[in-house]
């Protein structure tokens, strides 16, 4: 690519043939070729249920067809490149998630406070400034605590529950099955009593 670009790795993200064709992960050919799509994925977007395409894509592999290809940074090198190294952009939207926080701020699930790591924007609206920030997915809170409680204790209450109406069950049944052989018991002795004084 040139001597500007010494020490750079990058990574193929994507591209375009001359005749504006998409490259596709996964198809290893080095030129075009046609697939029959049969649900949502890159390229394709069904319109009903149940359909199926069959449309003609490039091949993820790179040739002298390709107009346009598309890369990312993986290593920086020795210069900047006009345009993209040299003015580096703030994250504006960081993570939400209290666990990807942690791992990517090498955080104590216990000690640190996630609500503290997330990235807060500075609005200003005429005289006003405020902050926001955006809502941490699955944050553990008192409320959420409580509520997990409730919930295992509403479950331990249920098995103790049906437990005791298996019981109850059980205990009547036999009962039912004692109660059923004492009168069949019964009508027996009393069929051979009257077979006897015949």
């Amino acid at each position: 690519m040139g001597p500007d670009y010494n020490g750079y790795i990058f990574k193929i993200t994507g591209g375009n043939d001359e005749d504006g064709f998409t490259m596709k992960q996964g198809i290893f050919k080095n030129g075009r070729t046609r697939i029959l799509f049969k649900r949502r994925g890159t390229l394709y977007k069904p319109r009903r249920t149940g359909e199926r395409k069959r449309k003609s894509v490039r091949g993820c592999i790179c040739g002298p067809d390709l107009a346009v290809i598309a890369l990312s940074v993986v290593q920086k090198g020795e210069k900047d490149i006009a345009g993209l190294t040299d003015d580096p952009q703030p994250n504006r939207l960081g993570l939400k998630r209290r666990m990807k926080i942690v791992s990517y701020f090498n955080l104590d699930k216990k000690r640190d406070d996630v609500r503290r790591y997330v990235i807060h924007r500075q609005i200003t609206k005429g005289d006003k400034t405020y902050y926001k920030a955006p809502k941490i997915q699955r944050l553990i809170t008192e409320k959420s605590l409580r509520r997990k409680k409730i919930v295992k204790k509403s479950k331990v209450e249920k098995a103790k529950a049906s437990a005791e109406a298996a019981a109850k069950y059980e205990k009547l049944i036999s009962q039912f099955v004692k109660e059923r052989k004492a009168a069949r018991k019964a009508e027996m002795q009393a069929k051979e009593a009257e077979a006897k004084a015949k």
